[in-house]
């Protein structure tokens, strides 16, 4: 019967492949097989479990160059005078309380609903919980600069690399052109490159996604499926609770006009739901911001930093992902722990908005960090299409939020005539 089955799984992969030939389908596909492997042949898929690790070994690889490329581009590109002037200071001290406040709502839901706690791993029933060690604050303070930064790059010191290369961007950002344009230019190259890198790993994904899926089934059960799905509805619920709490006393604290900036926006976040990609919904963005009656000179300035430093949707589920991703392997991460975690991923978040599934890479690196394992990703990785949707959609959400509360606080925004004529006709 199993062999039947496992047929019947040959014959349905050549229907999608000739059919319907996307990565989301197979990744989704890959999770019904892996699904199935785990149940019917536990002892297979402790074999299977090696295609994770070099899969893991090949993301964390990338972390380093990737963040170093990209952070310089959004911190030292800007030459203009002003672009690092009170309008910037408002900008990043902004988004830096957004992401924070995002951050602090994921800590609060996953401990709220600590949907991981469900899953038991056969191998770990007898095993006492496993409590994080959390570093005192003389030691975290000294432990996120790096002694050498190549030295950083090789153990895979997220928060260090991030530290360093801030430090790096803004010397660079103060030295002359002949100097600077060169460091840019390298940087731009760098970064295309690890896109690129990035690309070609991710074509793995629904060969791992399935292997992790076979691991994970084969020491939880089936019920590692329903956590998953509680996993997505948290995410979702945790991103309403956000926009009720944040964004929308924002929006009446700068006397938004919230129908009118709904109606300029949506078919932005329709966008970015739709194709999981912020960058595609920039330009559309960008002109609603606008139509709405910021100034050229705040949008083109505010949207394209926030899309480096302000990434609300992604920082909430990062640290909400992070905890679960603990509560699966059975470690109780402190509060203490938790506030250092949320710091870090305040800090690696950032400069890697357009990296396709760059909260996988992020999450990884901050885990690894912490000393928690991460071989529970890649079973998440299965279901980050769905979440990718809705935290990609706040994003853009946020940014545009945040590019009118600047240009309020900047004395350049006036509804203009073209939004009151898209509101009356609304």
């Amino acid at each position: 019967m199993e062999y039947l089955r496992l047929l019947f799984f040959i014959a349905l992969a050549f229907l999608i492949y000739r059919f319907k030939n996307t990565q989301i389908v197979w990744i989704l596909f890959a999770m019904v097989v892996g699904a199935t492997i785990g149940y019917d042949f536990p002892m297979i898929s402790a074999n299977l479990f090696i295609i994770n690790k070099l899969f893991i070994k090949v993301i964390k690889c990338i972390i380093g160059p990737l963040l170093f490329s990209t952070l310089i581009l959004g911190i030292a590109s800007h030459e203009d005078g002003k672009s690092v002037g009170r309008m910037g200071w408002k900008s990043i001290l902004y988004f830096e309380i957004v992401t924070t406040i995002a951050l602090v709502v994921g800590l609060t839901m996953i401990n709220l609903f600590p949907i991981g706690e469900g899953i038991v791993l056969q191998h770990s029933a007898e095993a006492p919980p496993v409590v994080a060690k959390a570093k005192t604050w003389q030691e975290s303070i000294l432990h996120i600069m790096p002694d050498n930064f190549f030295k950083a790059l090789a153990e895979g010191e997220i928060l260090q690399i991030v530290i360093f290369t801030i430090l790096f961007a803004i010397a660079v950002s103060k030295a002359p052109d002949k100097y600077r344009l060169p460091m840019i230019k390298f940087s731009e190259s760098l970064a295309e490159v690890m896109f690129k890198f990035t690309g070609m790993v991710m074509t793995l994904a629904p060969l791992c996604v399935g292997a992790a899926m076979a691991y994970a089934v084969s020491h939880a059960g089936l019920d590692v499926l329903k956590n998953l799905l509680y996993l997505v509805l948290l995410l979702y619920a945790s991103l309403v609770v956000f926009l009720l709490v944040a964004l929308l006393p924002l929006a009446l604290i700068i006397k938004l006009k919230i129908k009118m900036f709904i109606s300029l926006i949506k078919e932005s976040v329709l966008l970015a739901f739709a194709t999981t990609s912020s960058e595609s919904a920039l330009p559309k963005a960008m002109k609603a911001m606008e139509e709405y009656g910021v100034s050229k000179r705040v949008v083109s300035f505010v949207m394209p930093l926030g899309y480096s430093f302000n990434l609300d949707g992604t920082t909430l589920y990062l640290s909400l992902a992070s905890v679960f991703v603990a509560q699966v392997s059975g470690i109780h991460l402190s509060l203490g722990t938790q506030l250092a975690l949320m710091l870090s991923l305040m800090l690696s978040s950032k400069g890697v908005a357009g990296v396709p599934r760059a909260s996988l890479v992020i999450l990884i690196a901050t885990l690894t960090d912490f000393d928690i394992p991460d071989w529970p990703v890649m079973v998440m990785f299965g279901i980050d299409e769905l979440m990718d949707m809705a935290r990609t959609s706040v994003n853009v959400i946020g940014n545009c939020m945040a590019t009118a509360a600047v240009g309020r606080w900047e004395n350049e925004i006036t509804e203009s005539p073209a939004a009151l004529d898209k509101e009356i006709i609304e």
